[in-house]
């Protein structure tokens, strides 16, 4: 779909910038053939910088490494033999399956959408725009089923309050958005980004002792989303419904393009449900934190230590378990499983809707792989730290840098875990040099590739939102969609450099083990 102004207007700044974007996005191609072409310059390079005898010493090591070459004997042998290896070892590719398989349940019995309504549809008419807010950027756990159910359930609710139900949709969209990355939850994108991270950190000798768990960001996103919450409630209440005509037909109802109309009705059944599966996960909670707790306990750390502790490095699979345990219980209360095998088959189509991540993991993980193997990524993180130095951009400013240039980049390659994986291999270890932990880079490209997220035309949902517009607005143009939504950008991005700023000048931990600086 391209950028359409009216017959006869004259096209403004924004339609022409975000033209231009997707004129160039459009000609990006698949990320698949985007890793098999950055693999083979990495070989070519590699091979090159090999054959005149580069090497790199990384600074604090006393012995210098030789960049080695793919295209050569020895790359050839090693990459046969470790072809497989790098795909079946790659750290997100096990922990994302496992997230998603126990997601997939919770999503496919009701429960997370029956959360979400259940939420916000009694929120006083006064709270309700912080509400949507908070709940969006809560909304991640849901995946890109968030940005499907939200924004029309938003507008939902915002008419039956008698509030202008397009400042729902559209706030609901632009929150989720630049949330997606924060929260109080945890989900398949938080496994997706540190398991990329914990690659990226092992170009360096020091990389295999960072934490690179999937709480590393924890305290820094669950912080972010309160003060995201309370920007945007205050972005949809005083900034963007009062400027909105108000629309033609204000008895529509949204839907998802094509899908069973929206509803807030939260069925007694349902909430009983809702009710079973809390106890059912506090019930787990205790006993998992009880033998935590409990003096002498294995599930403790070295020296009775409680971080970093099995517990901690366990993480993931706990969650599995609460969150398979939730769906399960909710499922069996509303009839949604009838019996045992409706279990698995959901885990099943779960992990089916995984199979393009799949794919690009398998390039990804190769490039990655040789990235580590011939010392380039150690050379490009030596040479880019020495240059960060030498301009100055160390410390906050050089994480504000990276910031606007992912900021930039997220408007051509909107998938987070390709563009995560473009950047990573370099930066990663690179600030590393500068002397910050994996954890403090993760945390400042999250911000980067949420904020400018809801206003490029490469993000296929924006159109969806504007078709569910045009049921409010008949004559809603992209362009004035993109305006509106544009309103969010500057104050969220503003908002998240402010926490990570905090975050950064007080020292504090960004996650249970995940401190600034490096020891």
């Amino acid at each position: 779909m391209s950028l359409q102004a009216p017959a006869g207007a004259r096209r403004g700044f924004i339609d022409k910038a975000m033209s231009g974007i997707e004129r160039v996005g459009n000609r990006l191609p698949h990320p698949v053939l985007l890793f098999l072409g950055l693999f083979v310059v990495v070989g070519a390079v590699s091979t090159a910088l090999a054959a005149a005898g580069s090497t790199v010493r990384i600074p604090g090591e006393n012995e210098t490494v030789a960049v080695k070459g793919v295209f050569t004997g020895d790359g050839v042998v090693w990459l046969l033999e470790n072809f497989i290896p790098n795909f079946t070892g790659f750290p997100s590719l096990g922990t994302v399956l496992l997230m998603m398989a126990a997601v997939g349940v919770a999503e496919r019995t009701g429960l997370l959408e029956t959360v979400v309504r259940a939420s916000i549809s009694r929120a006083p008419r006064a709270l309700l725009p912080y509400l949507v807010a908070f709940v969006s950027a809560q909304a991640h756990l849901m995946s890109d089923v968030a940005i499907l159910v939200i924004p029309p359930l938003a507008a939902l609710v915002f008419k039956n309050a008698g509030r202008n139900p397009v400042a729902g949709l559209i706030g609901g969209f632009a929150c989720v958005c630049a949330g997606y990355a924060a929260g109080f939850t945890i989900g398949a994108l938080d496994a997706l980004y540190t398991g990329i991270t914990h690659q990226a950190a092992q170009v360096l000798p020091q990389g295999a002792d960072a934490p690179t768990h999937i709480l590393i960001n924890y305290f820094y996103t669950a912080a972010a989303s309160v003060v995201l919450a309370a920007i945007g409630g205050f972005l949809i209440s005083r900034v963007l419904e009062p400027r909105l005509p108000r629309p033609e037909d204000a008895s529509a109802t949204p839907d998802t393009d094509g899908g069973p109309a929206v509803t807030t009705e939260v069925t007694p059944l349902q909430r009983t449900g809702m009710r079973r599966a809390g106890l059912a996960v506090l019930a787990y909670a205790a006993v998992v934190v009880t033998c935590w707790l409990f003096p002498g306990s294995p599930l403790r750390g070295e020296g009775g230590a409680l971080v970093p502790s099995p517990v901690l490095n366990g993480v993931v699979p706990l969650l599995f378990v609460a969150f398979l345990l939730a769906g399960a219980v909710y499922g069996r209360t509303v009839k949604a499983v009838t019996r045992f095998e409706d279990v698995p088959r959901m885990m099943a189509e779960a992990i089916t809707g995984m199979s393009a991540y799949i794919v690009l993991i398998l390039v990804i993980a190769q490039v990655i792989g040789v990235f580590d193997w011939t010392n380039l990524g150690t050379l490009l993180a030596v040479k880019g730290a020495a240059m960060l130095e030498s301009v100055g951009l160390t410390g906050y400013l050089g994480l504000l840098a990276f910031v606007l240039l992912v900021c930039l980049l997220n408007l051509f390659i909107t998938s987070g875990s390709a563009l995560w994986s473009l950047v990573a291999p370099v930066f990663v270890p690179a600030f590393m040099l500068l002397g910050m932990e994996p954890a403090v880079t993760q945390a400042a490209f999250r911000i980067g590739d949420s904020a400018t997220q809801m206003i490029t035309p490469l993000n296929p949902y924006v159109f969806l939102l504007l078709t569910v517009l045009r049921r409010y607005e008949p004559e809603a143009q992209l362009g004035s969609l993109l305006s509106r939504l544009a309103v969010f950008v500057v104050p969220f991005l503003v908002a998240w450099l402010a926490v990570l700023g905090i975050f950064y000048g007080l020292d504090l931990p960004l996650g249970p083990g995940a401190s600034i600086s490096t020891p």
